[in-house]
């Protein structure tokens, strides 16, 4: 079976000091927990040090944002898989839609930053999405085929991975995919992993929702049957509000 993995992205907010105070916060009920819960906080690389000091006897996952695909060299204001490995992080984003459409990154590029983070031991979620215009153009299923098929073109076959679902539109806008709709995506995306990987990868491979979830639609989402948790942005900045998100059950 696999895990419901319920993920913050705190993108560009939060110093050292915030963050500890955030994971204080959060800690204590960390306990209480569905069993099947997997926890995951993607933080700024300034605070990567303190939330590994801060987590570092507990269950919960961290890592990092972004990473280049060279392990060193002159890419000055990158962060090198080595490092982020070396400091005990478990997880990375690759290919978050702020990457992509603010920042260029390819899927060329993509892929060779899944490929340099499973190769120094750490855990890639690529992400997927499809624009307003992309979806209205009836492209969904062929951008987030593509995005997915590209993404996975160089790794490592025995090293796993996580796929987060973000439809662009959704993303810091309220607006949401309606549980039916978000279910679909996710259904193309296993099915191309099938294709990709054979039907245990399809199997095996936790699909995550992101766009705009709150406590307020996180049970709905969490019923559909291809919905493997969630990747968290706005609602992930108070430790009460991603609590509440925590605690989301799997009913499937």
């Amino acid at each position: 079976m696999r895990p419901f993995v319920v993920a913050a992205n705190w993108k560009m907010h939060k110093g050292p000091s915030e963050a500890v105070g955030y994971l204080k916060a959060f800690l204590p009920h960390a306990g209480s927990l569905p069993g099947r819960n997997k926890i995951i906080f993607f933080v700024p690389a300034i605070d990567l040090w303190v939330v590994q000091q801060a987590l570092r006897d507990t269950s919960i996952g961290w890592g990092a944002q972004n990473c280049h695909y060279e392990r060193q060299g002159a890419f000055t204001g990158e962060n090198s898989p080595a490092v982020i490995a070396e400091l005990l992080a478990s997880y990375t984003l690759v290919g978050h839609s702020e990457r992509r459409t603010l920042f260029g990154e390819t899927d060329e590029a993509l892929a060779k930053k899944l490929r340099a983070l499973q190769d120094v031991g750490i855990e890639p979620m690529l992400c997927v999405g499809e624009t307003l215009n992309e979806r209205e153009a009836g492209g969904t299923g062929d951008v987030i085929r593509r995005q997915l098929r590209e993404g996975l073109k160089l790794r490592d076959p025995v090293k796993p991975f996580l796929v987060a679902y973000e439809p662009v539109w959704a993303i810091g806008t309220g607006k949401v995919a309606a549980p039916a709709q978000a279910d679909e995506a996710h259904r193309v995306l296993r099915e191309e992993l099938e294709r990709i990987g054979g039907r245990d990868l399809a199997e095996k491979t936790p699909i995550l929702y992101g766009g705009s979830v709150k406590p307020e639609n996180s049970g709905e989402l969490a019923a559909q049957s291809e919905i493997d948790g969630f990747l968290v942005g706005g609602a992930s900045l108070q430790a009460e509000a991603f609590l509440a998100l925590a605690r989301t059950e799997k009913k499937k």
